[in-house]
């Protein structure tokens, strides 16, 4: 098993008073000062910020314009259509968008492109049918920033567009349209660049009727839903637009939704932004990604309870079909690789890969590889491929670099797609493999940890509970992790039939239960009696009337005890936290004492010092020792330092007890 890197915080944040004073409790205050709140204002209007978060739509450039000729057409009962993208995102927007505009009287067609067959955005064929049907006004969302052959098109048909969107900007060519809203345009002054297309839309909502208010009690839901899914950053509005659409959910959830909710076996009073990621938003996806968004249209516009439970079983068949053929495709890529790891990105076509699914299964690859992967579905002499990067590599970069091999791309630095002739592939899969190797980006650490946990008391209930009020969790605002560093595995089972593991750890005099799910007891890497690390978040469990914290594992590995030993050995204070549990007692100089012969000289690095250290004590621990021996004259070495350092002679006795070392560690003791 792949040794994952830790990145383990040995300091803790500087929580100011205030935060303490302001009714936050200590773990939460943490967490909040470790994302750069300071004041009891800024984390309230974080965490409960209401209303006044958002902002006036009317700061949109563009949302004039759009606004009068929306209701000219309502009040011309012209003959509409929303034309949306085929992603979560796209298909809300749409959704919303049309159920708004039937509910002022308009005869409204929506209008989601085939992905498979008609591809991402606008096309001047579907305009063409929408012409057909009496259309007079076309209102893209979440598309159409970029599509300015199809809007110059557009007008020569006689078809107004009002477009919205959220997607980068081309400063060099906008397209020609009634009205153009995208807060990322140029000049735009509308506070949060961030929205996502169903939020951009929502806003359009709201200017035409003046007010929230109402857009809100009907829509909420629908914006969480696509906002979440298109990771948006979860704060300033977009943060109390999803806190608002769960509790719409959990309250009152529509038909669809509800139906959605219990095929996915999930009770709406307990749905968070996470369960839209990883239940809802996979099942509307696939319906897109197999060409079939129209079912997931339906769905969410449906007012009859019986046809969404089939509509919703539909969408379920669709989403284990979608993981049926992507498990298929992964299959076959590793076959392709035949068991080895390429020293680039990895490049695979086939001819029988599902156009739809392949960036999925780029997406799992490149976490198998830990390298960016490119997969390409051919047709003939031209393959389209989805790339997802990995470790901070720039894909966009990449491929504008590798353009001349190609014969077209889009995207942004972690995912994109391009297009590329089949006899071009291979010098395609050169050109970015050597430009990686030229850019290869710094290894990330694969577990990234928030908080090192050395005071058990911080996991009361009362704490654990706290951390409740950071909800909505997702982009920008993620569930913190938290670790503990060289603790003594008690337990180890396994449960779930073998599938997962449970474990008992103990922090100085404290225990903690543990549940590392989809890990059998093999799989962890460690035995009962072991010194660990743990990667866990917290939470409540309530077993036949026991409540308890309970920590989620989200990686464990045997003790390594490098990092710290490194920053003790090098006078980093900032490691004092982190060292005090290790802080030694007289018993324990006495046996580092008497271990020293004559002639001994401390290691040349910290590799050299954990290598010295005496049967059954902690790295730790000795390297302790060892500076506390130093800075009472005991040991002296090169220039002061450690490494190298002999021992020394001083008159009288060393008070060990006085030395600033061990007062500071006596400071941090629990």
């Amino acid at each position: 098993m792949k040794q994952k890197e830790w990145n383990i915080p040995l300091s803790g944040p500087s929580v100011s008073q205030e935060l303490l004073e302001g009714g936050f409790s200590p773990l939460l205050s943490q967490i909040l000062a470790l994302r750069g709140f300071t004041t009891a204002a800024q984390a309230k209007t974080l965490l409960f910020g209401g209303k006044e978060t958002l902002h006036d739509p009317m700061l949109m450039l563009g949302m004039a314009e759009a606004r009068a000729r929306i209701l000219r057409a309502i009040e011309s009962r012209e003959t509409v259509a929303v034309y949306g993208d085929y992603d979560v995102d796209g298909i809300t927007s749409t959704c919303m968008l049309t159920d708004w505009l039937r509910s002022k009287g308009l005869s409204c067609y929506y209008y989601i492109p085939d992905r498979n067959e008609e591809g991402y955005g606008l096309n001047c064929a579907a305009l063409d049918s929408l012409k057909a049907r009496g259309v007079s006004l076309v209102i893209t969302v979440d598309c159409g920033i970029t599509a300015v052959e199809e809007a110059a098109y557009a007008r020569e048909i006689g078809v107004d567009m009002v477009i919205t969107d959220h997607h980068e900007c081309r400063a060099d060519a906008l397209p020609d349209a009634a009205a153009l809203i995208d807060c990322k345009r140029e000049g735009d002054t509308y506070p949060n660049k961030n929205l996502a297309g169903v939020g951009v839309a929502l806003k359009l909502m709201c200017a035409c009727e003046g007010e929230a208010d109402t857009p809100l009690s009907r829509y909420a839901d629908l914006v969480a839903i696509g906002t979440v899914a298109d990771v948006m950053p979860l704060c300033d509005e977009n943060r109390y637009l999803v806190r608002l659409g769960l509790a719409r959910i959990a309250e009152k959830p529509r038909p669809g939704i509800a139906a959605m909710l219990r095929e996915s076996s999930i009770d709406p009073r307990h749905l968070t932004a996470s369960s839209i990621s990883y239940s809802l938003a996979p099942r509307i996806n696939a319906a897109g990604r197999l060409g079939r968004a129209s079912i997931a249209a339906k769905l969410l516009l449906t007012r009859d309870a019986a046809s969404a439970v089939s509509l919703a079983r539909e969408l379920c068949e669709l989403n284990r079909r979608r993981q049926s053929i992507e498990t298929e495709i992964w299959k076959e890529a590793n076959l392709q690789l035949a068991g080895e790891t390429p020293d680039g990105p990895i490049v695979l076509a086939s001819e029988h890969w599902n156009q739809g699914v392949i960036g999925i299964a780029a997406s799992r690859l490149a976490d198998q590889y830990s390298l960016p992967a490119i997969i390409v579905c051919l047709n003939g002499d031209v393959g389209k491929g989805s790339c997802r990067s990995y470790g901070g590599f720039n894909l966009f970069e990449a491929l504008s670099a590798c353009a001349d091999t190609l014969i077209g791309f889009g995207g942004h630095a972690l995912a994109a797609g391009l297009n590329v002739r089949r006899e071009r592939l291979e010098d395609f899969r050169e050109a970015l493999r050597e430009y990686y190797l030229s850019h290869k980006p710094q290894p990330l650490p694969e577990v990234q940890c928030d908080l090192l946990i050395t005071d058990p008391s911080l996991l009361t209930l009362e704490n654990v509970r706290s951390l409740d009020l950071l909800e909505p969790y997702g982009n920008a605002n993620p569930r913190p992790v938290l670790c503990m560093s060289g603790v003594r595995l008690e337990m180890l089972s396994e449960v779930g039939g073998g599938k997962h593991s449970r474990l008992r750890v103990r922090l100085g005099q404290s225990h903690f239960e543990c549940i590392y799910f989809s890990h059998s007891a093999a799989e962890t890497g460690v035995r009962e009696g072991d010194l660990i690390d743990i990667a866990f978040t917290p939470q409540i469990n309530e077993y036949r009337g026991n409540v308890t914290v309970q920590l989620v594992a989200s990686a464990v590995r045997p003790h390594d005890p490098y990092a710290l030993c490194d920053a003790i050995l090098k006078g980093d204070c900032a490691c004092l936290r982190a060292a005090a549990p290790y802080c030694p007692e007289r018993a324990d100089f006495v046996r580092v004492w008497k271990g020293m012969g004559s002639a001994f000289t401390v290691g040349c690095d910290t590799g050299a010092v954990i290598r010295q250290c005496p049967a059954e004590m902690e790295p730790e621990k000795y390297c302790l020792c060892l500076m506390v021996f130093r800075e009472a004259g005991l040991l002296e070495g090169p220039g002061g330092g450690i490494y190298g350092a002999a021992r020394a002679q001083i008159p009288g006795k060393a008070d060990l007890d006085a030395t600033t070392l061990i007062r500071s560690l006596h400071s941090f003791s629990i």
